[in-house]
């Protein structure tokens, strides 16, 4: 069994649940990208008891066992498995600086302003406080994707791993046109490794419905 393993939920509704975009499919993009061996556990979607919350405190997923050490958090999941692998962050200091920075950015200055945004577009908001502020942030980044095919490095790394999967929420993707950003989203992610991915999150919650509706 390897030593990393990569903690998500064991169950979530389908087929209008989160499926397809629970973050531990981040972790095993990652893994899938790097060659790295690992494997997955579960913790139950309904019952958030003590084991779970020791390791992440806010009742969350994924967090990642690597040996004796742990962690959570995706972002530093992934930074942590970048890391090991080349492929996902680059080992001279000017593009692992640059990658570090994006991967940052991924998080605080994009996922920060998208995820608010879209709980209030789903959850039926009369008005959207938080438009203005996600389309200058969304728009910001159209203007780095025009000029450039990845984010750092003139490659592929953990940085554009990321950033396409906080893009690729069909409501950020619909909201507005933004073709050089719909084109990075798109070119990421038909990369095999996202959609072995993705094809084995899918896989592992389809399964759970299919014997939780048995019971």
């Amino acid at each position: 069994m390897s030593d990393l393993v990569i903690w998500t939920l064991d169950w979530v509704p389908m087929p209008d649940g989160p499926a397809g975009f629970v973050r531990d499919l981040r972790l095993r993009w990652a893994c899938e990208e790097a060659g790295l061996d690992y494997s997955v556990q579960t913790v139950p979607l309904n019952d958030k008891g003590p084991d779970h919350l020791a390791r992440q405190p806010f009742g969350q997923v994924p967090f990642l066992d690597d040996g004796e050490l742990k962690l959570f958090e995706s972002g530093a999941c992934l930074l942590h498995l970048a890391g090991k692998n080349e492929k996902l962050m680059p080992r001279d200091p000017a593009g692992a600086a640059e990658t570090l920075q994006w991967t940052v950015a991924a998080l605080n200055s994009i996922e920060t302003a998208s995820v608010p945004w879209w709980y209030l577009e789903v959850t039926g908001a009369e008005e959207n406080g938080l438009t203005d502020f996600l389309e200058s942030r969304l728009d910001g980044l159209e203007a780095v994707l025009k000029d450039r095919e990845w984010l750092a490095a003139d490659r592929f790394t953990v940085a554009d791993l990321l950033m396409a999967d906080v893009l690729r929420v069909k409501k950020i993707r619909e909201f507005g046109k933004r073709p050089a950003s719909e084109a990075y989203v798109r070119r990421i992610t038909e990369r095999p490794a996202f959609k072995k991915a993705y094809d084995d999150q899918m896989s592992h919650f389809e399964t759970a419905d299919k014997a939780k509706n048995k019971d």
